[in-house]
């Protein structure tokens, strides 16, 4: 699990891919959340590809997005390759269970298929969630920056200080049948663990408070997906005791449903998919360049430091490949669905939301996660420790992503 943090030794709660297939739409759109770590490089392009021939669509039509709880697979076919061909003491996923992961839900999305609900509304509403997102970024007591706010954090100092940049707000966009609702899709920015790498399988809060609100209303589907939360966790909120789960999925509940009951319907007249190309450049500084890699992934002795050689090198197999990476956006007119890749920084979704400040931008975050981290240029100048093992793009990228989010929410992306 985690990408080798720890082997499974029992499953705790089931996993889901939860999703929905918009059809009458041009070829029909998938948009499909899954309680996975990550999916990457060539794991990614094959869920897009099976799905999308369940769907009877394009790759690029299809919207996967990990949930990225870390008591759960990481996928990268390619990284795995790399490990079994070097007989690596490392492991970061298992090709067989992949593949049947991927057969599984394409067969649920084929089945689906067969009994489609009419749309005829959709719905908008954010409620702010309370005490559970806190930046990894916080300010020391002369002011020097401190980037050490994990999901766990006992440290009395990280833990008094301010939240910090977040997006406090749970937003929910849901499908209707004129006045009875259908799905509902919840978004919300922090890292979901309260704790893990104990072994035991989970969706933690997260997938608590989905399945708590799926109990309440049978009748509509829940579907939850992360927002842009590679430096949010809950580490203000969480010491990593062990009841601080219900607590953490408590307060997610709770704003699922003040976003639900102030729900405003509007008439469903558009839906329209355009794709921004994004192109991240590779990181070549000390440790990341391809001879470097290859030499950690036969010489470190740690197994965990082994899987982020793999991982470095499959992303670079894949650059070399196809260096774009599809940035989608579905247009509902008030409102826009975006997915971003990795583990895109939170200011990245607050900057989507002011491109198109008089509408409704759900952002979601852990599309195509090869790249890592994504971080803003600060966190380059603020040294930000969490880029030290798992950020596999050079400084830079803000520039890029910015310019991809404003050809994107502008309205000039290819359709």
């Amino acid at each position: 699990m985690g990408g080798g943090i720890a082997p499974a030794q029992q499953i705790s709660d089931p996993l889901f891919a939860r999703g929905l297939v918009l059809l009458d739409a041009g070829k029909p759109i998938v948009i499909c959340a899954i309680d996975w770590c990550e999916i990457r490089n060539d794991a990614y392009e094959r869920w897009r590809a099976v799905l999308a021939r369940a769907a009877r669509t394009e790759p690029v039509r299809v919207l996967v997005t990990s949930v990225h709880v870390h008591d759960a697979p990481i996928a990268d076919l390619e990284a795995q390759r790399i490990l079994n061909r070097h007989s690596s003491a490392g492991s970061i996923c298992d090709l067989t269970f992949h593949e049947q992961a991927v057969q599984r839900v394409a067969q649920a999305l084929s089945a689906s298929l067969k009994s489609p609900a009419k749309i005829t509304h959709f719905g908008i509403d954010q409620a702010k969630v309370e005490r559970v997102a806190s930046n990894r970024r916080y300010l020391l007591a002369d002011g020097t920056p401190n980037y050490g706010r994990m999901s766990r954090n006992v440290d009395p100092v990280a833990r008094a200080a301010d939240e910090g940049t977040i997006d406090p707000w749970l937003k929910t966009l849901s499908f209707w049948n004129e006045e009875r609702a259908v799905a509902a899709l919840h978004c919300y920015a922090t890292h979901p663990m309260s704790h893990y790498g104990r072994g035991e399988v989970s969706s933690d809060f997260v997938g608590a408070a989905r399945a708590r609100r799926q109990s309440d209303d049978p009748g509509v589907f829940q579907i939850y997906t992360a927002g842009c939360s590679g430096n949010v966790t809950a580490g203000k909120y969480n010491d990593g005791a062990d009841e601080n789960r219900s607590l953490l999925a408590g307060r997610i509940y709770d704003a699922m449903n003040s976003a639900w009951s102030g729900t405003q319907r509007q008439p469903l007249t558009r839906c329209d998919l355009s794709q921004t190309r994004l192109r991240l450049k590779p990181r070549s500084d000390g440790g990341y360049t391809v001879p470097e890699l290859e030499a950690r992934l036969r010489a470190d002795p740690k197994p965990f430091g082994q899987c982020l050689a793999a991982l470095g090198l499959s992303w670079r197999k894949r650059l070399a490949k196809n260096s774009n990476i599809d940035l989608p956006l579905i247009d509902f007119g008030a409102a826009q669905l975006l997915l971003l890749p990795g583990e895109s920084y939170v200011e990245y979704q607050l900057l989507a939301q002011r491109l198109r400040p008089e509408s409704f931008v759900m952002t979601m975050g852990y599309g195509e996660c090869a790249p890592g981290y994504i971080p803003i240029e600060r966190a380059w100048r603020e040294n930000d420790s969490n880029l030290r093992d798992w950020c596999w793009v050079a400084p830079g990228a803000e520039a890029e992503m910015t310019r991809a989010l404003r050809v994107a929410l502008r309205g000039n992306a290819s359709h």
